[in-house]
């Protein structure tokens, strides 16, 4: 079941402080899809039970075939910290929502041009 809704991240998006732009980035079979599951199923999109064996951003074909990724993917995700989590944030945010767009890059050295593009966008 889905932690959030369109209007809360439509919300979020006009709050420049609340979003955060991240790659996963690592050597080849060092578990990048397997944290960005673990991280949507967090975020709700998918069942725990699925994190690690879904490859969720794997959305080719040959990706799933392969068992690799190839194209990086992106995924917006919505994630409420409470008011412990929010003591250790030093910048100044609205609320304790954040929109969080997380990169699932390669890591296979033949796609690392997937990995360039992904770090331009990322904070």
């Amino acid at each position: 079941m889905v932690n959030f809704t369109v209007n809360q991240i439509r919300g979020l998006m006009d709050k420049i402080t609340n979003i955060r732009n991240m790659s996963v980035i690592a050597h080849v079979d060092h578990g990048k899809s397997t944290l960005t599951d673990s991280l949507v199923a967090k975020a709700g999109i998918i069942s725990s039970a699925r994190a690690g064996d879904a490859r969720f951003t794997d959305t080719r074909q040959d990706e799933q075939d392969r068992g690799i990724t190839i194209k990086s993917t992106a995924i917006s995700m919505y994630f409420e910290l409470n008011e412990d989590q929010m003591e250790d944030i030093a910048d100044k945010q609205h609320g304790n929502g954040f929109l969080i767009n997380l990169i699932d890059s390669p890591g296979h050295v033949d796609f690392s041009s997937e990995v360039t593009a992904a770090l331009r966008v990322t904070d």
